[in-house]
């Protein structure tokens, strides 16, 4: 998924993207709640954490003012705050869920789940084409249940394929979907990840599922 962090807290807002980063999320980490309110306003994220007390703009005036302008993009708002006043405002800014600090990272990734499962327009958890298998809450890929073991970032790249079975995908749409905003992105990296997951399917006795499309990009599409 492409999430979207924002936590002005150094320490915390690290901990988010590392950790998010490595369940093969691409995320987006920003630190003032100006900010936050921009890009949360693109529409293009899958979920939000978005902190309460923010230089800018509080995170409650964020998700009002997202929802005000039609974003739908679940939200998990952060808190120190404990009372039932303050559960109440939080969820009557128009986020889907609240979590209080300090936290496990297990129970966020456990709610972040709960709150983007509800606005999926994919429901089902496991994604599957010609044999080929993919266990989106476990993040596992198979081919005919041998398994295929991928990166974090692998995985990310094979997920945006099996929800587009069929689909021609640009380079330019898989730097956009897969790495984050300011990320400086080699010209050739995404026929690197390419050739990975090609070699991946390979190990596994897999067919080459993903085929190149000369002059625009590559489709995960059945041998020929």
């Amino acid at each position: 998924m492409r999430l979207l962090v924002v936590e002005d807290d150094d320490a915390l807002r690290d901990v988010l993207h590392r950790g998010l980063t490595e369940q093969g999320h691409v995320v987006d980490a920003i630190a003032t709640g100006t900010d936050g309110a921009l890009h949360l306003a693109t529409g293009e994220y899958d979920g939000a954490i978005v902190d309460w007390n923010l230089p800018g703009s509080d995170g409650p005036t964020i998700v009002r003012e997202a929802r005000a302008a039609g974003i739908a993009t679940p939200v998990l708002l952060l808190t120190s705050r404990d009372t039932s006043d303050d559960v109440i405002a939080g969820l009557d800014s128009g986020a889907d869920d609240f979590l209080r600090k300090p936290f496990v990272f297990g129970e966020l990734e456990a709610r972040l789940r709960s709150i983007t499962r509800r606005e999926a327009t994919l429901p089902t958890e496991t994604l599957s084409f010609e044999g080929l298998t993919f266990d989106v809450a476990r993040r596992v890929a198979a081919w005919r249940d041998r398994p295929i073991v991928l990166t974090a970032r692998e995985t990310a790249f094979l997920e945006y394929f099996l929800r587009r079975p069929g689909a021609v995908v640009t380079r330019a749409a898989l730097e956009d979907a897969l790495w984050e905003r300011d990320a400086h992105v080699e010209s050739n990296v995404v026929d690197v990840y390419v050739r990975r997951i090609r070699a991946k399917f390979a190990e596994a006795g897999a067919p080459q599922l993903l085929a190149t499309v000369r002059g625009s990009g590559y489709r995960l599409s059945a041998p020929s």
